[in-house]
């Protein structure tokens, strides 16, 4: 699979029986939807903390292409007091550089959001 941002493959990172594509060259992190639900516990859960209301100039934005599908990509936006633009799909979320730090720096305010948080903390964060 290629990065949708720079077209270089993606390389599969594991971590706690959880699957993430994360590109070395830009920094931009894929994740697909069932390994979003497996994350939060179930797939509301996941909606709920990924789709706040997205300001229509961001709307308007460069599309990607979704890497599963070749599909042009929507503009998500999280919940909370920083909320964090990212593009998505059916298939899953891609995160820019810098997206997946501001994630993890301002949290979530819903219950199953620590725990996505520790698994990403674990994955990204050096030891």
């Amino acid at each position: 699979m290629d990065c949708p941002a720079c077209k270089n493959p993606l390389m599969i990172l594991e971590f706690e029986g959880v699957e993430a594509d994360f590109c070395d060259d830009c920094g931009g992190v894929w994740l697909d939807t069932d390994e979003l639900a497996l994350l939060f516990g179930d797939r509301r859960m996941a909606e709920d903390f990924l789709h706040g209301e997205v300001p229509e100039h961001i709307e308007k934005d460069r599309r990607l292409k979704c890497p599963v599908s070749d599909k042009a990509m929507l503009k998500g936006r999280t919940r909370g007091p920083a909320p964090v633009t990212y593009d998505y799909s059916a298939r899953g979320m891609w995160l820019d550089r810098g997206e997946l730090e501001a994630i993890l720096r301002h949290g979530s305010p819903d219950p199953g959001g620590e725990r996505v948080l520790g698994w990403l903390r674990g994955m990204f964060s050096a030891p």
